[in-house]
């Protein structure tokens, strides 16, 4: 946690806690500056508060913001993006391929050796399939 907390201060991200029971996460780029909210529900929560912080961050990262006035602009387009930068930094791909091959792991091990969700690692599988060169 904390080293995405550290690529949040080394990029001006601000991030903070506030009650966001239904989305547990959001963010946003105001007047140049980038913040990510975090609901309280996610402290301490270990791998959901990381997806949740990184998936974020991603967003901030690469500046994967819709307009939701917009009916031009693809919803799916920024999460997927949102989605890239956080998979690759919370399971990079040659450490997975590694246990996947070397380790005799199941997918609930691996979560916890990434400390992120079943779910999370399970979509960086998809991805990691989807955009192999092979």
């Amino acid at each position: 946690m904390n080293k995405l907390f550290e690529v949040a201060e080394v990029n001006n991200v601000e991030v903070v806690y506030f009650n966001l029971p239904c989305t547990q996460s959001q963010s946003a780029s105001l007047n140049g500056n980038c913040y990510v909210a975090l609901d309280y529900g996610l402290l301490w929560q270990g791998a959901d508060e990381r997806v949740h912080l990184a998936h974020e961050l991603g967003h901030c990262l690469t500046g994967s913001f819709y307009n939701l006035y917009s009916p031009f602009d693809l919803r799916s387009k920024h999460e997927r993006r949102a989605d890239k930068w956080a998979i690759k930094k919370l399971v990079p791909e040659n450490e997975l391929r590694r246990l996947s091959e070397h380790e005799d792991m199941d997918k609930w091990e691996l979560a916890d050796y990434f400390n992120v969700t079943v779910d999370f690692l399970e979509k960086a599988v998809e991805f990691y399939k989807e955009n192999s060169n092979g």
